[in-house]
């Protein structure tokens, strides 16, 4: 979801002032780690096809697909969140959430290993204070997810990312 512009202060983050106390994300798994981004900012969520390679492109860019007769690119989240490789990655599982083009310069995806789900998350349970420090954070806030069946409740920690900043400050798409 993109925030509305009365939801989202100049920094990323949610106005304390913003009169909805929800925000709904799209949950996905990078390796064993979980993140979120705004559901707003996702056009759809397809599963993977082959990715042409582009030669000379910036590393975190995987290559291109034909998504219904429009060349999209794909972008390695993997890669520019910085984590790990951990295994073999067998790309038949792996999803590609499309970016809505409000985020973006062109049409653009980004390749994920597994969506979750859509959360609606109470903006209380999200923790905007642990995520790190300085501008060149692209993380919202730790959303704190109540799991569990019957009595055994605890909590599971999802990022929450800023897709358009992260992408934005890695040198954006253009098509």
């Amino acid at each position: 979801m993109a925030i509305a512009a009365s939801q989202q202060d100049s920094s990323g983050g949610i106005g304390a002032a913003a009169g909805n106390d929800e925000v709904q994300v799209v949950e996905f798994l990078i390796g064993e780690d979980k993140f979120a981004v705004n559901l707003f900012d996702v056009r759809e969520i397809v599963e993977a096809s082959k990715i042409t390679p582009l030669p000379h492109a910036s590393s975190y860019i995987r290559g291109i697909i034909d998504l219904r007769g429009e060349i999209t690119t794909i972008v390695d989240l993997r890669h520019l969140l910085r984590i790990k490789k951990a295994g073999d990655n067998n790309s038949e599982d792996l999803r590609f959430i499309v970016l809505d083009e409000s985020v973006t310069d062109g049409k653009t995806g980004v390749v994920v290993d597994e969506v979750t789900s859509v959360l609606t998350v109470a903006v209380a349970d999200i923790d905007q204070n642990s995520h790190g420090a300085g501008d060149e954070s692209y993380i919202l806030g730790v959303i704190k997810k109540e799991v569990g069946e019957r009595g055994e409740s605890k909590k599971e920690l999802v990022i929450w990312i800023d897709i358009c900043g992260l992408i934005k400050q890695a040198g954006g798409i253009s098509q």
